[in-house]
């Protein structure tokens, strides 16, 4: 039997849609009951995580025993800035898949000296401070760059995934590796909702992909995802 993966939701909800079907597209299936289990809070009035900080902690934690007493036996939330106040959710004392740690792990393999990131500014903080212990130089988006790409984030959140959008996107990806990253790292949600690999030149580490996958190991038991490449 798998285990339950309860899913911390809602911020913002298109992400985290995009992110249950990647759940669900990487479980090796053959029918319906070789699926994983799901119990989700899909709650978008979670306080604002950079300026009401101590009280999202406190919903977080509410949110995941509501998911506890629901059946769950793993927890996982994609949302990386949320990341800042996980402290609420470990303290319910399930497994809980840490976004940051493993989307970090999964870059140092192309072993890069340099790792750009598109995150919003507390994201962009913990990866920074998760790279740096790693001996990884984090770069980022600066200026009128900055805000650029919270106009892309907010553009998702109102469902705007149009060309413009994707292109403004795919400038600011640019922008990273023309500056010297040697892989840059999706660490928001929204930004796969925007962004391929395939229109960035160097590796692109998508964080909602990362936590799919180690959910999918998590939840069946499996070994998670070999980190190594030659």
């Amino acid at each position: 039997m798998s285990r339950v993966l309860g899913v911390l939701g809602g911020m913002g909800p298109a992400a985290t849609v995009a992110f249950l079907a990647r759940v669900q597209a990487l479980t090796p299936a053959q029918g319906d009951a070789d699926h994983i289990r799901v119990v989700m809070d899909m709650n978008p009035q979670v306080p604002d995580r950079n300026t009401r900080p101590g009280e999202a902690e406190a919903e977080l934690g509410a949110m995941a025993r509501r998911l506890r007493a629901a059946g769950a036996q793993v927890l996982a939330m994609p949302c990386n800035t949320a990341h800042a106040q996980k402290a609420g959710i470990e303290a319910v004392g399930l497994p809980f898949l840490d976004m940051i740690e493993i989307t970090v792990a999964a870059a140092r393999p192309y072993r890069p000296g340099r790792v750009g990131i598109l995150a919003t500014p507390g994201g962009e903080a913990l990866y920074s401070a998760a790279l740096t212990t790693q001996g990884i130089t984090p770069m980022t988006v600066q200026g009128a760059d900055r805000e650029a790409f919270m106009a892309c984030v907010y553009g998702v959140k109102r469902g705007d995934v149009g060309t413009a959008n994707r292109g403004a996107m795919a400038r600011l990806a640019r922008s990273l590796a023309d500056a010297g990253a040697e892989v840059i790292i999706a660490g928001c949600t929204e930004v796969p909702l925007l962004l391929a690999a395939p229109e960035v030149r160097v590796p692109l580490v998508d964080s909602a992909e990362v936590l799919a996958r180690a959910c999918v190991a998590a939840c069946l038991r499996m070994d998670p995802p070999n980190a190594e490449r030659d």
